[in-house]
């Protein structure tokens, strides 16, 4: 079942209004031998206006590696001008209890369900590690599920509205006058209680688009409440890093399924259905990379900095993966 793209929600479940035709999925990558192991739902970043490839295919063979059956979501977001709101939440809470539900037929253990989000994809996980059970989901069949994860990897997440918030994320979110509730609701270092889901989180100092005190915040109401966490802080790397690999600082990553929402809101803009001039639509696709066109991200000696720090970050996923093992044995 690896490369099966698994819809989330049915016909007159799903109602974003700037969705044009996309509907929340996972692809999965799924051992072939039916032993039962923990599941991993990996959480592209992107500041919720893409979900980014990055951040999906790398990290989900990796833990496919490391014995995990794994799933990529590619969730609501929302590149231009509508604001998500609890959107995101209600399809990382359904993938959950899909997953949950269905755990026989994807071989997997539904009390080891873990999350690996990245940037906007960590407040994503974040936000279910502490708002769990704050979603109905409107199917009868999945209201006596859980959509408790039993453990998350917050990589360099966007994590708090206040001070330090990456405000572009909480733009795309909330819209540009949310209110007072909403980002108390969002600034997720606020809902940390003794429930909260075990946490694994890691960011680089150097990170220059979310401020290092998101992971501090979380990690510091972590400790407050005794929820188990580890809190890695790596000495340089740029914001984006994602498994930190030769491959990924030469952007190979796959097929670009994550950006099917983007791709589609292209086609929808080229075609003058949308209010944005037509030719928006071919910015959209050239800006993304969706043209055919690769484009390099960064200059020579970008690159030769960054590859500097790759062994270093580098090894956040055998941490992680040893943390979740032992955090497997204590559940």
């Amino acid at each position: 079942m690896t490369g099966e793209k698994i819809l989330l929600w049915q016909e007159g479940e799903y109602q974003y209004p700037a969705a044009y035709g996309f509907v929340p999925f996972l692809t999965s990558y799924i051992h072939e031998d039916k032993d039962i192991r923990p599941a991993m739902i990996v959480v592209p970043g992107g500041a919720y206006r893409n979900a980014s490839p990055s951040e999906g295919h790398l990290p989900a063979e990796e833990f496919y590696r490391a014995g995990y059956n794994v799933f990529v979501l590619a969730y609501t977001v929302n590149l231009l001008d509508e604001p998500l709101k609890l959107q995101p939440l209600r399809d990382i809470s359904r993938a959950v209890r899909m997953i949950r539900k269905n755990a026989e037929k994807y071989s997997v253990d539904p009390e080891k369900i873990a999350l690996c989000g990245f940037s906007a994809g960590g407040h994503l996980c974040a936000s279910l590690c502490v708002h769990f059970g704050d979603i109905t989901d409107p199917a009868p069949r999945y209201q006596a599920v859980s959509d408790r994860p039993d453990a998350a990897i917050l990589s360099y997440p966007v994590i708090t509205s206040g001070e330090y918030a990456h405000r572009d994320s909480m733009t795309a979110l909330l819209g540009s006058e949310p209110t007072e509730e909403e980002l108390e609701y969002m600034s997720l270092e606020k809902h940390v209680t003794a429930d909260t889901t075990p946490c694994f989180l890691w960011q680089t100092v150097t990170d220059a688009t979310v401020p290092l005190e998101n992971s501090y915040l979380f990690a510091e109401a972590c400790r407050k409440n005794g929820v188990r966490f580890a809190h890695h802080v790596f000495s340089e790397g740029v914001h984006g890093m994602s498994v930190a690999t030769e491959q990924w600082l030469e952007r190979e990553f796959g097929v670009p399924y994550t950006l099917e929402q983007i791709r589609m809101l292209a086609d929808a803009v080229s075609q003058g259905r949308t209010a944005y001039p037509k030719e928006k639509g071919d910015e959209i696709l050239a800006d993304f990379g969706l043209d055919g066109k690769k484009k390099e991200k960064w200059t020579s000696e970008e690159k030769a900095a960054i590859r500097d720090t790759l062994k270093e970050v580098g090894t956040w996923p055998r941490l992680a993966e040893d943390w979740l093992a032992k955090t497997w044995q204590k559940n």
